[in-house]
């Protein structure tokens, strides 16, 4: 099979499995946290990371929801388990670069890697990240250039890939939906919080050697829980997060 063809195949397999990526990053992260010694690190220095964590975090929910909030149906940046598009994005934020979901992901995730205060693994998780995300980038490019041909073609040339550049933005014609933002990104909030909670735990465990987890962790986990359970149930059983299609 030609490279070309094998790039494709497997960027689509790992498209349709991309959602595993957190749960191999969070069975990684194990040693990394075991084998770091967090004496060594100041409480200050380990607030610090906290906060930068974090501000990466809020930097790709923001990305992601802007994307999300922007994007009509039928298009690229509303497909979740296979490849779509009825139109291709090119304002917005797409006319800034062109996967802008992954970049918000990968600070997210990048948020809690820092939080394990570990330089090695950071830099591990950054290529690991590249290495599976570019094969899938690869593949949905192949499909929207097979779909728009010179429409694709001449929007990717002055678009980056992952890097944004401000300098190209464009307005969008699409008005901002906070419930499509609601009704999607409730999870992966939820799962953010439960990957800082777990970073603390191993922290905890491996230094102390018992199970610890703090009052304020466990505070901003159940607060995340309880609205994540309380959007799911409006998306599944109201049409208050329904969106009202426009002539």
């Amino acid at each position: 099979m030609a490279l070309i063809h094998s790039f494709e195949k497997s960027g689509n397999f790992l498209f349709k499995y991309r959602g595993q990526f957190p749960v191999v990053l969070f069975l990684l992260c194990i040693p990394y946290v075991y084998a770091t010694n967090y004496n060594e690190i100041s409480i200050f220095n380990q607030r610090l990371l906290l906060l930068i964590g974090v501000l990466f975090c809020l930097m790709g929910f923001i990305i992601r929801a802007v994307t999300i909030g922007t994007t009509p149906k039928g298009t690229s940046g509303r497909n979740t388990q296979h490849q779509v598009a009825e139109q291709l994005n090119t304002s917005g934020i797409y006319s800034t670069v062109r996967h802008p979901l992954y970049v918000g992901n990968y600070l997210m995730w990048a948020g809690i890697v820092i939080y394990t205060m570990n330089f090695s693994f950071f830099i591990i998780f950054s290529l690991a990240y590249w290495l599976y995300y570019e094969r899938i980038m690869y593949a949905e490019e192949r499909f929207l250039e097979r779909k728009f041909g010179e429409l694709y073609i001449n929007w990717s040339l002055n678009v980056p890939a992952f890097i944004p550049n401000f300098k190209n933005y464009k307005t969008g014609n699409v008005a901002f939906s906070l419930k499509a933002v609601l009704r999607r990104e409730y999870s992966g909030v939820l799962a953010t919080v439960i990957g800082f909670v777990y970073i603390q735990f191993l922290k905890n465990y491996f230094a102390l050697q018992k199970v610890f987890i703090s009052t304020n962790f466990i505070t901003v986990l159940l607060l995340s829980a309880a609205a994540a359970l309380i959007f799911r149930s409006l998306k599944h059983y109201t049409t208050i997060l329904n969106e009202v299609e426009k002539d």
